[in-house]
């Protein structure tokens, strides 16, 4: 089950201590979300000799805002990826709050490690959070009906601050599809990405190195 919590001093300590795993000349992903944007600040304020690849246009306006030089994996290679998660439960993630989660999938999928920030709030016995997936603006009623056909309720992800939905930087919109528990992570992953129109979805299995997770009074690393 989800702990609560989760302050801002968890993330802090969690986005640092994978920071120093940062060594000069690497090439590093930069994730989406508060927690790696710690990560994101420690780089720039240790000053390491590193280039980002960044996951979304807020991730690389914190990487320039930091001082860090940018590339893309059409240029590098990328040596540690850095990213949070909505929800972690063993080796599998939910991600996708920031609407990021394709660019940040095959980002942190190229790189040689993964590794996970969180605070305790996102630590699950199982995954029960809803699962974002991208789609096609004009598929998306076909993967609604195909969300529904796995046994999922697919809500379209409306904009906060203007009329309309959520667009990601891909030009995709975000289903959020609730699923309940999902026992078998991978099975579902593997039925989403089989759905005709979907662009990504929110499911990570398999993918992480390790979970940094910030605590009250320092940080729990598991490798995995």
């Amino acid at each position: 089950m989800k702990q609560s919590g989760g302050s801002e001093e968890q993330k802090r300590r969690a986005g640092e201590a994978a920071a120093d795993e940062v060594e000069d000349g690497m090439v590093v992903g930069l994730g989406t979300g508060s927690t790696a944007a710690h990560a994101i600040r420690a780089l720039g304020e240790r000053g390491v000799e590193v280039e980002g690849v960044p996951t979304s246009f807020e991730s690389r306006q914190r990487a320039v805002d930091a001082g860090i030089p940018l590339t893309s994996l059409d240029e590098s290679s990328v040596d540690l990826a850095i990213d949070g998660a909505d929800q972690v439960a063993g080796d599998a993630l939910v991600k996708g709050g920031g609407a990021a989660h394709a660019r940040e999938k095959y980002v942190d999928a190229s790189a040689d490690r993964f590794v996970v920030v969180a605070d305790p709030s996102k630590e699950a016995d199982a995954l029960d959070a809803a699962i974002p997936v991208a789609v096609l603006p004009d598929a998306r009623p076909v993967v609604a009906e195909r969300v529904g056909g796995l046994g999922g309720e697919p809500t379209l992800r409306a904009a906060e601050r203007k009329d309309g939905p959520v667009v990601t930087d891909d030009g995709a919109l975000v289903l959020d599809c609730e699923f309940g528990r999902i026992e078998n992570p991978g099975e579902l992953a593997t039925a989403l990405c089989g759905i005709p129109g979907v662009v990504e979805h929110g499911l990570f299995v398999d993918l992480a190195d390790a979970v940094y997770v910030g605590t009250a009074d320092g940080v729990r690393v598991t490798e995995l």
